[in-house]
């Protein structure tokens, strides 16, 4: 695999917060260049303009972690382009100054919560993912209630719900329950259990109509279509 190919790889592990989408998939990654002597440059492009600059920040400096840690990459420069605060970010990132510092009186914590608000969701996201399909095929809500992770048969959805549950601290072994709260990591019961199954869809709803916005903006910025867009830029 080629060193290209393995920066992309990587970078399949960065995801848009707000979407929790990879950001090779939602077709963000604009380019990806290394030079013989191992120099990466990747490119990130965003829908609009004006997108959040904490957003934004997160997504470039995780492109930067990820690229870094590529076997063969001695220097590592991921640029955002066409965005209203990109030099901020640019060299912020590049710098390592962290949030707050990269926009010095502007900012005033750095994004450890915003990221972790968005994991919650992720992982309410998730449990509508998982827990619709079950309830399609004839399980109530009070089986729901009794349900371990190892009890719910192994589909992609569900790996995902563990791994986001794992980067919030959440149990996510085959004994825990498949729904907690996403603060105190504790089972819900069945009483609060249609509450939290409601919330559930409608996160994962906001998601999908997020993302389909973002997918419609991003073509009509490029002109180009974001299905296909990883093999043209490999």
């Amino acid at each position: 695999m080629t060193v290209e190919a393995q920066i992309l790889t990587a970078l399949e592990a960065v995801r848009d917060p707000e979407l929790d989408e990879p950001v090779t998939t939602l077709g963000f990654v604009a380019s990806c260049t290394v030079s013989a002597g191992g120099d990466a440059q990747v490119r990130l492009r965003l829908p609009t303009y004006f997108c959040a600059p904490n957003f934004a920040f997160l997504m470039v400096a995780d492109a930067y972690d990820a690229v870094s840690a590529v076997v063969g990459v001695r220097h590592a420069e991921v640029i955002l382009e066409d965005h209203f605060a990109a030099d901020a970010i640019n060299a912020g990132v590049a710098a390592r100054s962290g949030f707050v510092q990269s926009f010095d009186g502007l900012a005033v914590a750095e994004l450890d919560e915003l990221r972790a608000d968005f994991v919650r969701k992720a992982v309410l996201a998730g449990t509508d993912r998982v827990c619709r399909p079950l309830l399609a095929a004839g399980a109530s809500t009070d089986d729901l209630a009794e349900m371990t992770l190892g009890d719910v048969p192994s589909t992609d959805d569900l790996d995902r719900l563990r791994s986001r549950r794992v980067e919030l601290g959440l149990p996510s072994d085959d004994g825990s329950p498949l729904l907690v709260d996403t603060v105190t990591g504790e089972g819900i019961g069945a009483e609060a259990l249609p509450l939290h199954l409601r919330r559930a869809r409608l996160t994962q709803v906001n998601t999908e109509a997020n993302g389909s916005i973002c997918g419609g903006m991003l073509r009509h910025r490029y002109g180009t279509q974001v299905q296909g867009e990883l093999e043209e830029v490999r």
